[in-house]
C-alpha cells in the first residue's frame, strides 16, 4: 500500500501508540483486500457497544483507549444492552449495568455522538451521494450503499473503530465500482409481500450472494420493508449492498418454497410469551404507523418496542407515545431486540417478533424459541 508521509508517521508510532494501532489495523485489512491506499471517510458508525457483544476484554480495551484517544470524524454508535432511563424497571444484574456504563462513558469520552441506534441513516442528515463512510452495523451499511448513495464496506467493529480514530479506510471491496456491480440477480416471485417477506428475501440473498446482488420484481418498498430487507441480508452473509433490476450473469428465484424454508429455519414456536418490535429499531414513521393501527386495541401480552432516543420528543409531541403506551406497549430507547439482557430465557421460553434479524439472534444468543410473523398478524392475533 502507498501511504502518505503523515500516515507513515502515524504507523511508525510518531503520533502515539493509539494511532499506530489504528493504522496497523487498517493497513493489515488493506493489504489483505488488495487495497493500494487509504482514503478519507466523513462518518463512522460503530458496533461493539453492547456489553453482551464485547464482554470484559472489549470494555477494558475501550477504557484504556479512551484515556488519550479522540475520534477524528463524525462518529455514531450502535445500541447498548438496555435503556439507562428505565433500567430501574428491570431486574438487571448490577455488574452488567456498571460494565455497560463503562463502555458508554468510554465512547463518549472519545467524542462519539451518543446516538445508541442501529438506524443512523434515519436520525441524522445523510451526506451527499458518493460520500465515503465506515459503517459497522450491517443493516446500516447495506442501507447506506443501497438506498442512501453512500459508499462503505460492511465493516467489522474494529475496522470501523480504527476509521473513526484516523478518518481513513482502505480503498477496497465495495469502495471499488467493479465490486459494487452485481453478477447475480434474485428474482422476487412472492406475491403481496410484507415486511417479513422482504426480511426473508434479504436473509436468502445474504446466503447466496457475494459482495453485491441485484433484486428484480421488487417495487414500492415502504420504510419498514426497506429496513427489514437490509437487516435480513446483513444477518446471513457478507453481502454489503443490492441494486434493483436484472443484471447480466446468474439468475435465481426467490419463491414461496424458498421463503418457507427460511421461515421453517427461524420459526421454532407457534406462540410467544412476549412480543418484541424493533430490530432494526423503529423510526418515527414506523412508530406513527404503529400508533395508528393500535387505536382502539390493546396488547394481550407484554410487548417491548425498541426505538432511538433521538425521536423521543417527537413521539411525545405527536401523541404516538401516549397511544402506544395506552395499548400496553413498552417503549425502550438506546437498545434493541438483539443481544438484549432484557429478554431472559430464565423468564421466557419464546418470543414473537416480525424481525428476521431479531429471530436469528433471539435463538442463537438469547437461547429462546421464536414465533416469527408479520406486524399485521401480530396486531390481528396479539391484540384485542
Amino acid at each position: 500500500m502507498e501511504l502518505t508521509k503523515e500516515e507513515e508517521s502515524a504507523l511508525d508510532g510518531k503520533q502515539g501508540e493509539t494511532l499506530a494501532l489504528a493504522y496497523r489495523t487498517l493497513v493489515a485489512i488493506g493489504e489483505a483486500s488488495d487495497s493500494d491506499r487509504l482514503i478519507p471517510i466523513e462518518w463512522a458508525h460503530l458496533s461493539g457497544v453492547n456489553y453482551n457483544t464485547i464482554g470484559d476484554a472489549g470494555r477494558d480495551f475501550l477504557s484504556h483507549l479512551s484515556q488519550d484517544a479522540k475520534f477524528k470524524v463524525k462518529t455514531t454508535v450502535n445500541p447498548m444492552g438496555f435503556d439507562f432511563d428505565s433500567v430501574t424497571r428491570y431486574n438487571l444484574d448490577d455488574d452488567f449495568i456498571e460494565n455497560q456504563r463503562s463502555i458508554k462513558n468510554s465512547y463518549e469520552k472519545m467524542g462519539a455522538i451518543p446516538s445508541y441506534s442501529c438506524i443512523p441513516y434515519e436520525i441524522f442528515d445523510v451526506p451527499k451521494q458518493g460520500t465515503q463512510v465506515s459503517f459497522a452495523e450491517s443493516n446500516a451499511a447495506i442501507y447506506a450503499n443501497s438506498f442512501s448513495g453512500l459508499v462503505t464496506n460492511k465493516e467489522g467493529a474494529f475496522s470501523a473503530l480504527a476509521s473513526a480514530l484516523t478518518g481513513k479506510s482502505p480503498c477496497s471491496d465495495l469502495r471499488d465500482d467493479k465490486t459494487r456491480k452485481p453478477n447475480l440477480t434474485i428474482r422476487m416471485k412472492v406475491e403481496s409481500p410484507d415486511e417479513l417477506t422482504y426480511g426473508m428475501l434479504g436473509y436468502f440473498a445474504g446466503k447466496v450472494a457475494g459482495s453485491s446482488v441485484a433484486l428484480s420484481g421488487v417495487n414500492g418498498l415502504d420504510k419498514r420493508s426497506c429496513k427489514s430487507l437490509c437487516a435480513g441480508m446483513g444477518t446471513s452473509g457478507a453481502c454489503g449492498m443490492f441494486t434493483f433490476g436484472e443484471e447480466e450473469g446468474e439468475k435465481i428465484d426467490f419463491d414461496k418454497k424458498e421463503m418457507q424454508k427460511i421461515h421453517d429455519e427461524l420459526n421454532t414456536s407457534e406462540s410467544g410469551d412476549l412480543i418484541t418490535l424493533g430490530s432494526p429499531q423503529l423510526g418515527l414513521d414506523e412508530i406513527g404507523d404503529l400508533a395508528a393501527i393500535l387505536k382502539g386495541r390493546s396488547f394481550k401480552k407484554r410487548c417491548m418496542i425498541f426505538c432511538p432516543s433521538a425521536i423521543k420528543g417527537q413521539m411525545r409531541d405527536l401523541g404516538y407515545r401516549k397511544e402506544i403506551e395506552r395499548a400496553g406497549g413498552e417503549l425502550l430507547f438506546d437498545c434493541c431486540t438483539c443481544l438484549s439482557p432484557l429478554v431472559d430465557n430464565k423468564e421466557v421460553d419464546s418470543v414473537t417478533t416480525n424481525s428476521v434479524k431479531g429471530a436469528y439472534y433471539l435463538r442463537t444468543s438469547n437461547k429462546v424459541d421464536v414465533n416469527l410473523k408479520s406486524l399485521k398478524k401480530i396486531v390481528e392475533e396479539e391484540t384485542k
